[in-house]
This record gives C-alpha cells, sequence and structure tokens, in this order.
C-alpha cells in the first residue's frame, strides 16, 4: 500500500513539473493570462524582505566611524498599477516596513556606546516600470522612482535625547529608489520577485538638545540617511 502511494505522487509530481516546464520553458508554451497586462488599471499585494543601513558624513574627520549592525526586516503591502503605454507602467506602492538598527558608537561606556533604533515605516514609492517585451510567461523589467516615507518610531516629539539614552529621527524622509525584476505569467496569477535599492536623501537625525552640554552622539554628524535592500514577491 506504502509503495502504491509513493508511486502515484511520483507520477503527480512529474507530471505537474512536466506541465510546469512545458508551460514556462518549451520552445512553444502555453501563454498565460495574455491580456492581463492590456488592462488599464490593476492591483496586487507584496510580502518581502528589508536589510536598511545608515550612511555617516561627519562634519570633522574621525578616526573610528559609528558602526552599523543591520539586521533582516520585513515588508508587506498592496500594488496599484496604471499603464501609461505597452512598455511603462506608473506604479504606486505603499507598505508597511519594519526593521531594527544597532548603532555603536566609538565611547567607553555600554550605557553610551550602544543605540537601538526600532523602525516602523510607512513607505510611499512613486515608481516608473519599464518592461521588456514578454517572452513565453517571462517579463523582465527595471524600476525606478521616488518615495517617501513616514516614521512611526521616530521619538520626534520626545523632550529626551541621547543624554536620557533617547535616540531621535525626523518623521518624514525622502528617498529614490532603482532595481529590477521578473514577472512570472502562471495560468491564475502574475509572480513578480524583485530587488531594489533605497538611497535617502534627506538627512534624518534630530540633533541632542543644547542646553544638555555637547554631545558625542550628533554633535559631529552632518548628515545621516537611510539606505536599503528590498526584495518584495509580489502576486498580481
Amino acid at each position: 500500500m506504502k509503495k502504491t502511494v509513493i508511486l502515484i505522487l511520483l507520477v503527480l509530481t512529474t507530471k505537474g513539473y512536466s506541465q510546469f516546464a512545458k508551460n514556462m520553458f518549451s520552445k512553444d508554451p502555453i501563454i498565460n493570462l495574455e491580456n492581463w497586462q492590456k488592462q488599464r488599471l490593476y492591483f496586487g499585494y507584496y510580502l518581502g524582505l528589508n536589510s536598511f543601513d545608515f550612511k555617516f558624513d561627519y562634519k570633522n574627520k574621525v578616526e573610528n566611524d559609528i558602526q552599523v549592525k543591520k539586521t533582516t526586516g520585513f515588508n508587506v503591502g498592496v500594488v496599484a498599477d496604471l499603464r501609461l503605454q505597452e512598455y511603462i507602467n506608473l506604479r504606486f506602492e505603499p507598505g508597511l516596513y519594519y526593521t531594527k538598527r544597532d548603532l555603536y558608537y566609538p565611547l567607553e561606556k555600554q550605557a553610551d556606546y550602544l543605540r537601538e533604533v526600532n523602525s516602523t515605516y510607512i513607505h510611499f514609492p512613486l515608481l516608473l516600470k519599464f518592461s521588456s517585451l514578454r517572452t513565453g510567461n517571462i517579463r523582465p523589467y527595471i524600476v525606478g522612482g521616488m518615495s517617501t516615507t513616514l516614521n512611526l518610531s521616530s521619538n520626534s516629539k520626545s523632550v529626551d535625547d541621547n543624554h536620557d539614552q533617547k535616540f531621535r529621527v525626523k518623521p518624514w524622509t525622502a528617498a529614490y529608489e532603482l532595481g529590477f525584476g521578473i514577472d512570472i505569467f502562471s495560468e491564475y496569477f502574475i509572480f513578480s520577485p524583485s530587488i531594489r535599492g533605497m538611497f535617502g536623501i534627506t538627512d534624518e537625525l534630530i540633533r541632542d538638545n543644547p542646553a544638555n552640554g555637547p554631545s558625542p552622539w550628533t554633535d559631529n554628524i552632518d548628515s545621516m540617511k537611510s539606505r536599503a535592500i528590498l526584495i518584495n514577491f509580489t502576486f498580481h
């Protein structure tokens, strides 16, 4: 009985793989969702991962940079895709992004050198998608545009600062984004994995209060901007 079940599973798996290969990679594949992207407007959603960093520029030369320990966060959001012409689409991809960064300052005391920066972002990217000619059920593309982000964990309204172990950043920041991906057309939906770089263009650091005296955490920083790698898996 067990051998029979295993044999049936092997046959079904082989048949399923054979059908998938025929649909995707054969010389004359079955074309899935042929007219889907001809719609003027369509929607989707995405799940993904992120890795955020900070880029520091200093007022005066430093011997030891601030070290940033990155972690892997997650993304979730929706997609609205507006067809401008056959190869160009305008995309709006609002989403919720969570990430964490640990900043290690070149200071002696443990209470001074570590600052944990937990960030919950509402991300608003407006992007142009440039698609290539579709080949069977595959269509690569590049994407780029601008984004603005609201940080729900910015601590911007706090009267405390780093002297009280409170790291503060501005609630709104702006960035530009560049990346590439591929549309894979299945029988029932479009699966679209992509990878993007996000590069902050606005300084997001809030300096410590001068009334609390010199600050080793913010006084020498000319600008602090976010950078990130975003990996999204989109379904239409």
